[in-house]
Parts: C-alpha cells; sequence; structure tokens
C-alpha cells in the first residue's frame, strides 16, 4: 500500500462483506483509518486507529496532509465516494495525483433496484445539509428524481415543502436500510409521506407521470400549434429562434421571460434548458391562463408561470443567466435596475422592441445599469399564395436587443 496515497473507500450496508479482497486488504493494513461513526462501527478491529469524520473536515484533511508520505492511510466513505459523498472534497482538498478511490453500490442504486426501476433516466439529488427549496424547480421539471435525505430533512419535510410549492402529487417510494435486516420499502403517495416517519438512512424516489405526448424539442414551432389570447398576439416563430439564440441558454440555465404573452418563449426555452427552470411573469390574468395551456399542451414540467406586473415578484425568484424582455408594460427602466443586479455572471439580457421609442428606453436603460448592447433587426417576410401566383408578406420588424456586461466580452 503506497504511503504517498490516501485511499477512499465505498463500504455497502453489510460491512466488510461488500468490500472486494484488494479493498479490505487496504482497510487492513492502515495506520489511520478515517470514516463516520457508522461505518467505523462495522470494523471493530480498527478501534486504536480510527478517526472519526463528522463536521470536523478541515481538521481532517489537515491530519491527512501531515501524514501523507509517512503513514497508510484509508478514508471509508458509504456507498460510492464520488456520488453526494466525501471524494468532492478531498479531491479539491488534497489534489487528485493523490487519492484513489474504491466505490461500492451507492444505496441509490439499491433504492432503485429494489423498487424495479430503471435509473439511467433518472435525475439525483441530494437535501443533505442543504435548503430544501433548492430541489423544488429540478422536481418540478424531472419525471424521475432520486433524493438522498438525512435526519433533519425527512421524507415527510420534502413532501411538505413540495406540496406548498405546488408539485403535484406522485407515486413516491422511500427505501430504508437498505441491506439490512431493517430493510423495508414502502410504497405511497407524496402527500401521504407527512404523516409518516422513517429510518434515518433511507433514499427518496419520486415517479411523476409524463404526457402522453410529447412535442419534439424543435426551435420555431409555428404560431398555430400554440394557445393565444388573440390573433397576432404571439413572439414570430423566427424573431423567437434569433431571439433564443442571443440568450446563450444551456440545459440548466435560469430563464426570466418578462411580459411573456403566450408564452411561446418559455415553451421553447424550456426545451432548450431542459434541466434548469423557466419563469414566465405576465401581468394579464387571461394571458396567464393561456401561458399555463401551453405548459398543459407542450408537456413542460420546468416552467413556472407567476402572474405580476414586473418588476414586482422579481426579486424573490432564483437568479437568472438569462433574462426575456417582451414586455415591460412601462417599467422598462425599472426592470432593467433588478437585471442588473440579479443577473448571474455571463448572463444575457434580450428585449423584443417593436418600436423605436421601446428601443431607446431598452439601450438607455442598459447602459445605465452597466451592460453593454447590441442590435438586430428582423425583418421577415412571408410567402403567400394569391391568384395562383405567390407573393411575400412582410411582418412588422422587430429590434431584437442583446445585453451584457462590460466586463464580459462582446455577446
Amino acid at each position: 500500500m503506497p504511503e504517498n496515497k490516501v485511499y477512499i473507500i465505498g463500504v455497502g450496508a453489510a460491512g466488510s462483506a461488500s468490500l472486494l479482497p484488494e479493498a479490505r486488504q487496504l482497510i487492513e493494513a492502515a495506520e489511520i483509518v478515517f470514516g463516520g461513526e457508522r461505518l467505523l462501527g462495522l470494523f471493530p478491529s480498527l478501534t486504536e486507529r480510527n478517526v472519526v469524520v463528522g463536521n470536523n473536515l478541515a481538521e481532517v484533511t489537515d491530519l491527512i496532509k501531515s501524514n501523507i508520505g509517512d503513514k497508510r492511510m484509508v478514508v471509508l466513505a458509504s456507498g460510492d465516494p464520488g456520488f453526494y459523498s466525501i471524494a468532492r472534497y478531498l479531491t479539491r482538498e488534497l489534489g487528485r495525483d493523490a487519492i484513489e478511490i474504491m466505490p461500492n453500490v451507492s444505496a441509490m442504486q439499491l433504492a432503485f433496484a429494489r423498487i424495479k426501476e430503471n435509473w439511467d433516466d433518472a435525475v439525483l439529488t441530494s437535501v443533505h445539509a442543504r435548503p430544501m427549496e433548492a430541489i423544488v424547480e429540478l422536481v418540478r421539471a424531472s419525471h424521475k428524481i432520486g433524493i438522498f435525505t438525512d435526519d433533519k430533512h425527512t421524507p415527510g419535510e420534502i413532501a411538505s415543502v413540495l406540496q406548498d410549492h405546488g408539485i403535484e402529487n406522485c407515486q413516491a417510494y422511500v427505501c430504508q436500510d437498505l441491506s439490512t435486516e431493517n430493510e423495508k420499502v414502502t410504497a405511497a403517495d407524496l402527500y401521504s409521506l407527512q404523516e409518516k416517519d422513517f429510518s434515518p438512512l433511507n433514499v427518496l424516489i419520486l415517479l411523476r407521470k409524463q404526457p402522453e405526448t410529447k412535442p419534439e424539442p424543435l426551435l420555431g414551432i409555428a404560431e398555430e400549434k400554440f394557445f393565444r389570447l388573440r390573433a397576432g398576439f404571439i413572439t414570430k416563430s423566427e424573431v423567437r429562434v434569433i431571439s433564443l439564440a442571443k440568450m446563450a441558454l444551456t440545459e440548466s440555465s435560469i430563464v426570466w421571460d418578462i411580459g411573456a404573452g403566450s408564452g411561446a418563449i418559455s415553451i421553447e426555452a424550456s426545451f432548450l434548458a431542459a434541466k434548469g427552470s423557466i419563469f414566465a411573469i405576465e401581468k394579464n390574468a387571461d394571458a396567464v391562463a393561456i401561458i399555463s395551456k401551453n405548459v398543459q399542451r407542450f408537456g413542460r414540467h420546468n416552467i413556472k408561470v407567476i402572474r405580476a406586473l414586473a418588476p414586482e415578484k422579481l426579486e424573490k425568484l432564483p437568479a437568472p443567466d438569462a433574462i426575456f424582455i417582451g414586455g415591460s408594460g412601462g417599467h422598462m427602466a425599472e426592470i432593467l435596475s433588478v437585471a442588473g443586479r440579479r443577473l448571474r455572471p455571463k448572463g444575457r439580457i434580450v428585449v423584443n422592441a417593436a418600436t423605436l421609442e421601446t428601443l431607446h428606453r431598452t439601450a438607455e436603460g442598459l447602459l445605465a445599469n452597466g451592460f453593454m448592447y447590441g442590435v438586430t433587426l428582423v425583418s421577415i417576410a412571408r410567402s403567400r399564395e394569391t391568384s395562383n401566383l405567390t407573393r411575400l408578406e412582410a411582418l412588422n420588424p422587430v429590434f431584437v436587443v442583446t445585453g451584457w456586461r462590460k466586463s464580459e466580452g462582446d455577446c
């Protein structure tokens, strides 16, 4: 066992019996063994060389650094050390060259196996020592979710938070004390978990129904595919494509769609940012209802519709990676002021301006809040059949304004 390496070894619930012979040999040969009390308790012969790991990671890291090269050391982790476990921290603090990782079967793998559900399409997360509100939008955007819990963030507490945030009831599985004599799998609906108690060692799996039909996630969906408040009350498909391209979205982007209208930008952004969250902000109650109908029509789970006149309620939303402004309700300056404070680094603001006055207010507001900007004039003509002939019919031109912070280079 090299003394210039620290071995991070994953341990299953069966303790030594869950390990490969090589891993057992490394543990037996170690002069210092680090691990949580539960894991160390699975190896009673190690008591004289144990160091308990808890809320003392900085001290543990210093101890490892001071002994590396002199003593043989092993760190015990539960299941797979690289999956919501200590390997991330130690890799960052010690460097990749100083560690070797030997994974075991994780509790998450066991949980999905117990309920006989594949997990290659699942979204996996943890609420261990984290605010539970952080997972709400992830759950909203996903149909299959595996969640690591802890003794404070229990399945019941998670269910309560999700219900408070409007996540619909769904099938839930709580897999507790896996691979032990107390193993138990509870299948129930999500909301009923609030009335149940579980062992602290559990994994929560949520299965949400997917829509029966789902459109291809293409850009430029035709206007007639959307419910609309009235004719023309929608961003034209060509302008939509250009605007979304300027927003530079990733699969995990958080987007504010301000003045969402019929919700077409939100719908297409939700395909591009499939693991992110889209907040559709609209002041008109009838339009809010139309957006909700479109969300249902296209089967999108990562869009939250908010009735508000921006900048109202913007301060309470997660910081965005991109902001689209299709309508400002006369409050462009105030909206851009909030954007200047909340937009994440390297974020983009895209504004559709149909008039010179809106273009002028947008340019002034961006400059006033520390942004540079570029303008693209989108002038589209579509073919139209007339008396067996084809002519081009022009749509109203739209200025697509893109804003970015001065320190972040050209857009």
